[in-house]
């Protein structure tokens, strides 16, 4: 019985590990999707619940995380050398904050809802994006706008324009997003008629 219990543990370990690594090329949707097909079924699944494109949501996460699924950013130096705190509570694929995140998990009644869990940020970025739209009147359709609001609040969105950084990482994910699009319009046949899942 321990030998068995072991083999267990280790299938479940390796599972993990294989679930939640980095996919090889994340600026290629298609081959993210045939590492991860999982990952395209909780991105289709927040497609159709929100209306947010699947090219949209991977942006995101692109430009926020990498698809690393433990980021957090970087701490802070005290005279360029002491680590300090981190400048936010952005943790996980989405880099939600924990006071969105809970607002999320509240509206949604998504009480076990985690930030490092793939499906939970892509159904996250969904409801963001929706009430961006619903709130700012910017279409999910727009990359550019709906990032600048993703990154700054619906608060400050207003005044984007004042803020070059964010511009220019709008322009990124705007760039990426396009691209994610046209690769997925060449793989999206396959993968919506993939009837069998690897991790």
């Amino acid at each position: 019985m321990p030998k068995n219990k072991n083999i267990f543990l280790i299938l479940i370990f390796f599972t993990l590990v294989s679930c939640s690594s980095i996919p090889k090329n994340t600026a290629d949707g298609c081959s993210i999707f045939s590492e991860r097909y999982l990952w395209y079924k909780h991105a289709k699944k927040a497609e159709k619940k929100w209306g947010t494109p699947i090219h949209l949501q991977l942006a995101i996460i692109k430009m926020e995380s990498d698809f690393d699924w433990l980021a957090k950013p970087n701490r802070q130096k005290i005279f360029k050398v002491i680590p300090y705190k981190r400048p936010s509570s952005s943790f996980g694929y989405s880099q939600a904050v924990k006071g969105t995140w809970k607002q999320y998990k509240k509206e949604t009644n998504k009480p076990l809802a985690t930030r490092s869990r793939f499906k939970d940020s892509v159904d996250f970025i969904g409801w963001y994006t929706d009430k961006t739209e619903k709130i700012l009147k910017i279409s999910k359709e727009d990359s550019f706008r709906q990032y600048i609001a993703y990154h700054e609040g619906w608060g400050n969105y207003k005044n984007y324009k004042k803020n070059q950084k964010v511009i220019l990482l709008a322009k990124k994910v705007k760039n990426q997003s396009d691209k994610y699009k046209r690769q997925l319009s060449k793989c999206g046949k396959y993968l919506t008629t993939r009837k069998y899942i690897i991790f």
